[in-house]
């Protein structure tokens, strides 16, 4: 498979949810979140419209002597989104390959994608959220933990 050369970014603003780069609805973001606490789907579609960026990975299904493929024959199997202040921060978000997908280099070229898309545009201060065990992944990507004993703070509703 060579989806990871050509990974679709949309960009926000033309008022569709890009669940995937045709813009069909979140079903098949959700069923990506392996492992995650649900996700109600109207908020799923909110999140993904109001992203500065959305980075998909197609993989495109087509039998001996058959034509271009159509809808049917496509399936997500990787996504990730960044928001974005549109002039100097943005934040990567929700990072995800099917885990039938996964090892195969597919997260690295979603994430490489999105930093080239945010550094074309001039934003240089990139940030993410990575769960324990994947912190080692986004080092060897170049994000740094903590960079000069800069600490993320969360505030939750007591």
């Amino acid at each position: 498979m060579d989806a990871a050369r050509d990974v679709p970014v949309s960009s926000s603003g033309d008022g569709r949810a890009p669940g995937d780069a045709q813009g069909r609805p979140p079903d098949r973001y959700i069923q990506l979140v392996v492992g995650w606490p649900e996700r109600p789907a109207a908020k799923v579609e909110a999140a993904l419209r109001n992203s500065f960026l959305v980075a998909t990975l197609m993989l495109r299904i087509s039998g001996p002597g058959q034509g271009a493929p159509d809808q049917a024959d496509e399936r997500l199997i990787g996504l990730a989104r960044a928001t974005s202040d549109h002039a100097f921060n943005a934040t990567i978000w929700d990072v995800l390959v099917d885990p039938e997908y996964q090892g195969q280099g597919l997260g690295k070229t979603l994430v490489e994608k999105i930093v080239r898309s945010l550094l074309r545009q001039d934003i240089t201060n990139i940030t993410l959220f990575a769960d324990a065990r994947v912190v080692d992944f986004y080092q060897n990507l170049g994000f740094a933990a903590d960079p000069e004993g800069i600490k993320g703070m969360f505030w939750y509703p007591r």
